[in-house]
């Protein structure tokens, strides 16, 4: 174990957690740790968004979730708390992710029509609506586990071309496995979504408290409902092909602070295998 991950160990059991992942790195898409020692547990906003807080009186964290859009260079988060008002700033490094070239057959999974683009912008508003959801509750864990086993065809942070057109960067994991795996729910949470959208299909979100949100995709079955409170592990659904695919596969996306980050800083481990 290095040194960087012996320390942040140390930091984490020292919170109360004990996560096997123990690393941050501010980079795009990445998770920054920022000490905010206050007494009280202050509330703490990175681009006017809210962000996690955890730990004890004297000795809490933010753990603030960093676009993949973000500029290299000095970023801030504002700490409102019964003491003062005062900023923290810290450096987002350069990051540079790998390119890939995706051919579509449903030509209007890539440049849709006029009814397309109406159905795309009212679920963009209610993606939007649900990647804001926070409930004040105290996170015996941030460790997640990987929902499905099988290769990764998609990393995250992907610089994408669909049919040679750029698009968003890919905001989580694509994890190949055959149509009907039983998908796992990465920790406990409540069912805030279940629906099926123009590009990501059958899809199924759960909060996770404090902004943490995880979002599954492409599924070809979903076995919960909205509201419904659900454990660690419990099967939600089924891997599958809907949406804007190429194929049967899992995306998998953890969103920090209403924004996406790479899901393996949560991950204790990890046992697939990425395709190059």
């Amino acid at each position: 174990m290095n040194n960087k991950l012996f320390n942040f160990c140390i930091l984490w059991a020292c919170l109360g957690f004990y996560p096997s992942f123990a690393l941050s790195e501010s980079i795009p898409g990445g998770v920054a740790i920022i000490a905010v020692n206050d007494e009280t547990r202050p509330q703490v906003f990175y681009e006017d968004k809210k962000v996690m807080v955890i730990g004890n009186p004297g000795a809490w964290q933010a753990v603030v979730g960093i676009n993949l859009n973000a500029k290299p260079g000095l970023h801030q988060i504002l700490i409102k708390s019964s003491q003062a008002n005062k900023s923290l700033q810290f450096t987002v490094i350069e990051k540079q992710y790998k390119t890939q070239h995706i051919n579509i057959k449903n030509k209007r999974k890539v440049n849709p029509n006029k009814l397309d683009m109406e159905r795309i912008n009212r679920e963009k508003k209610l993606i939007e609506t649900v990647k804001s959801n926070w409930r004040n509750i105290e996170l015996d864990s941030l460790d997640l586990i990987l929902p499905v086993q099988g290769r990764y065809s998609s990393p995250f942070g992907l610089r994408r071309f669909f049919n040679q057109q750029a698009r968003k960067p890919h905001g989580g994991i694509d994890i190949a496995a055959a149509e009907g795996t039983p998908i796992k729910a990465a920790t406990a949470g409540i069912i805030t979504n279940t629906g099926n959208y123009f590009f990501n299909g059958n899809t199924v979100f759960i909060d996770h408290g404090q902004g943490m949100i995880t979002m599954y995709c492409h599924m070809n079955n979903i076995e919960v409902s909205e509201g419904e409170k659900i454990n660690k592990g419990d099967i939600i659904g089924s891997v599958g092909q809907t949406g804007r695919v190429t194929g049967p596969h899992l995306h998998w996306s953890v969103i920090l602070n209403q924004t996406t980050v790479n899901p393996e800083f949560f991950m204790s481990s990890v046992d697939t295998e990425t395709e190059h």
